[in-house]
């Protein structure tokens, strides 16, 4: 496993928050098609979303349900377990299936994952195909003390729009549990792809995503990475902008307490001119939790009249919370617009005082000033019933500090 001898693993010790010679692969059955039959708390989370064109279900990492919007069936979307597509569509899944975006050869967990994944979600959206309503994906995690891989292809098509909305939960585990899972986003010329992971896992469990995403000529690809849950987070994400007019925004939202240790590896890589990309990731930390945030943009040196900008904001609740925030640059061409910045700070004094003169507690004070640092992020890209979600599982949050 890799050591805090590397760089990008300097300030999370495997050695002390991943036991993987103790871990089991999942052995679970197959969980019925009846959501009767499906935990409590996956069928809440299933009730909060709002419509969606179409819905899978991943149990104990197996699809146990899928619907689609027959409309979007006849217009050639393909919305299926990655069993299934490799089956029945593999002409369209052999050519981008961990190649250009995540290749085993990426790192340890991508190779890790590409070795020993049980199933996955593929999504195909045909060119000119405009979806309105998200896409859903509900993951289930029960089994603890074991490991679970799974992946996500999605493959939009020029001209083409999605947005894909995957969440990931389980209840608290006594024995620590991994659940690894690697993305593949490609948005073909003209496109424009959404992306939303909101992971609300319970303590005791791991977990990992290596997450890629390719930008073609004119492609709008953005990215929302929202980690509430789980005791450890590793998230690496990758942007890569390879046509000429692509961009990406990418959004990042954590909020830590207990010993919850979250650590994000990003990097936006400048290929084609006249590129643009906007890196915002902000947490609010309690108690004794962590985070770590390492992001690099890299322009090429073609890569002329490139946009690129990134910020890591940090607010402490806690003396004991820590946060830690590595910005960078590498930059080889003259043309170009780019710059980086992270911050570290306490409750805003002067807002806390402000919002108590007009009659709130000191509590209900420094509530609304994390809900408010928090939910710029949230407001950058407001699909239907995700900011609903998360600032309710914040304040539940709040509410017990």
């Amino acid at each position: 496993m890799p050591t805090t001898k590397l760089e990008e693993w300097r300030y999370t010790d495997l050695r002390k928050k991943l036991q993987l010679n103790v871990l089991k692969l999942s052995q679970a059955p197959v969980a019925p098609d009846n959501s009767a039959a499906w935990p409590k708390r996956l069928r809440k989370a299933m009730e909060e979303d709002q419509q969606a064109s179409g819905h899978i279900v991943v149990i104990d990492g197996h699809v146990v349900h899928t619907d689609l919007d027959t409309e979007l069936l006849a217009r050639g979307v393909i919305f299926s377990s990655l069993h299934d597509a490799i089956e029945q569509h593999s002409d369209l899944v052999s050519d981008y299936l961990s190649t250009g975006a995540v290749p085993a050869e990426e790192g340890k967990f991508a190779a890790l994952n590409a070795a020993l994944w049980s199933d996955g979600i593929f999504l195909y959206v045909p060119a000119g195909v405009q979806l309105d309503v998200p896409i859903r994906v509900t993951r289930w995690l029960s089994e603890p003390g074991i490991a679970q891989f799974g992946r996500v292809l999605i493959l939009a098509e020029s001209a083409s729009r999605v947005s894909y909305v995957d969440e990931i939960l389980s209840d608290d585990f006594s024995l620590q549990t991994l659940t690894s899972n690697a993305v593949e986003v490609i948005a073909q010329d003209g496109a424009h792809v959404q992306y939303v992971a909101v992971q609300r896992l319970g303590r005791g469990v791991f977990y990992q995503s290596v997450q890629r995403t390719l930008a073609h000529r004119d492609a709008t690809l953005d990215t929302l990475n929202v980690a509430l849950g789980a005791s450890v987070t590793r998230v690496d994400l990758n942007a890569r902008l390879l046509g000429e007019g692509a961009n990406s925004d990418m959004l990042g939202l954590y909020f830590g307490d207990n010993d919850q240790h979250f650590d994000f590896n990003t990097s936006q890589d400048h290929i084609a001119p006249h590129t643009t990309s906007n890196l915002l990731y902000k947490g609010a930390l309690d108690a004794a939790s962590r985070a770590v945030f390492r992001g690099i943009i890299r322009v090429q040196p073609k890569a002329q009249r490139t946009d690129a900008y990134q910020t890591n904001r940090n607010l402490l609740l806690s003396g004991k919370a820590r946060a830690d925030s590595l910005p960078r640059l590498e930059i080889e061409a003259d043309d170009v617009k780019c710059s980086h910045g992270a911050t570290i700070g306490e409750l805003d004094s002067e807002a806390t005082f402000y919002l108590m003169s007009r009659g709130l507690s000191r509590t209900q004070a420094e509530r609304l000033v994390v809900l408010g640092f928090l939910g710029e992020v949230l407001s950058k890209l407001p699909l239907g019933g995700v900011v609903e979600k998360v600032t309710r599982v914040i304040k539940e949050k709040l509410a017990q500090h």
